[in-house]
């Protein structure tokens, strides 16, 4: 079977992709995940919050010692601490491009940098270019302005999306592409929207952060850190709607965990499969797991490319489209018979 694909204008042997996470953080690593057989890894987010908390804390740290600015004074500046925080950021990068360069080195499979932003600032920039000048293949920025800040509007909160992707897009000329979150009032053409940027591709969706409680010592404590298979309805969902839709290519994230997730996101419309939770339950070995259930199914179904069945259940190919628009569950549960027989 050929399960080679492409995405972002990059050739893949599969198309199974490790998502940004702590397992594509070191080049070990992401050597060990090319051996098991990834089709291409997005390396560990650069954090936006990791670089500028940690230079201000610097920052906030030395002028609560009183430290000495003799210690700070590099260059002659005039505002040494300031100046300590943005070496603090400068090393930060460096050795995010460091492992970027490595990684490269080290593997054949497409090296993908990646950005976690939360801002509009100009120094993504700068931030952009070095990560293209340190080789990676591909750049993906994983953006997300929360609907908890009560003081921005609906359509600022937009706009940003929309201004970072113009700042990175004018200075890199490697391949961008934008993973979203699908708190948009309309999701359909807002994502839309976003393919006609420019960017080549668009990951659906982001994963975050829940919170629990812990009734014991009330507090709040976090909790399923892992995605589940449920978990890869919402994603499914809308790839296959908008797999015709869209001027760039689609990737599917969270809660693929097996051979048989890959091959309905496929079916929906889906360019690529991005999987991390999987392979912490797993192990990266999983990956050989899931790629042998890719190729089997083909098998048995007497496909021979990927081309030749992704989206072949996508809204625009179904028999039934308004499936996928039905939100409610009155349509299913109106048959007597079928819900008796639940």
């Amino acid at each position: 079977m050929d399960t080679s694909t492409s995405y972002l204008g990059l050739s893949l042997k599969n198309p199974i992709v490790v998502g940004s996470s702590g397992l594509s953080g070191t080049v070990e690593g992401v050597k060990r995940l090319e051996e098991q057989g990834a089709g291409a890894v997005v390396l560990k987010s650069l954090f936006q919050e990791e670089i500028f908390f940690e230079s201000e804390k610097v920052i906030r740290d030395s002028k609560a010692a009183d430290a000495s600015v003799q210690y700070f004074d590099y260059e002659g500046r005039k505002n040494p601490i300031e100046f300590y925080g943005y070496k603090v950021r400068e090393d930060n990068l460096n050795r995010y491009t460091a492992l970027i360069r490595e990684s490269k080195a080290a593997v054949d499979i497409p090296v993908i940098a990646s950005i976690n932003c939360y801002s509009d600032s100009l120094e993504w920039i700068a931030f952009a270019r070095e990560l293209e000048t340190a080789g990676a293949d591909a750049l993906e920025l994983n953006m997300f302005f929360s609907p908890t800040h009560f003081s921005q509007v609906r359509k600022e909160k937009e706009d940003l999306y929309f201004q970072v992707i113009e700042k990175v897009l004018s200075v890199v000329s490697i391949p961008v592409a934008l993973k979203i979150t699908h708190y948009f009032t309309d999701l359909g053409p807002m994502i839309q929207k976003l393919s006609r940027t420019g960017v080549q591709g668009l990951v659906l969706f982001n994963r975050f952060f829940s919170p629990d409680f812990d009734i014991k010592k009330i507090e709040v404590v976090p909790s399923f850190l892992f995605s589940a298979p449920a978990e890869m309805a919402l994603s499914l969902r809308w790839i296959a709607i908008m797999a015709e839709k869209v001027d760039c290519s689609l990737a599917a994230s969270t809660g693929v965990h097996d051979g048989d997730g890959v091959i309905k996101q496929l079916l929906a419309g889906a360019q690529v499969v991005q999987v991390v939770s999987a392979l912490y339950i797993n192990g990266v070995k999983h990956l050989g797991t899931m790629i042998e259930d890719l190729e089997t199914w083909m098998g048995s179904k007497g496909i021979k490319t990927i081309a030749d069945f992704r989206g072949r259940l996508s809204q625009e190919k179904s028999s039934d489209p308004s499936i996928f628009e039905r939100a409610q569950f009155m349509k299913y549960y109106a048959d007597k018979k079928r819900l008796k027989a639940r």
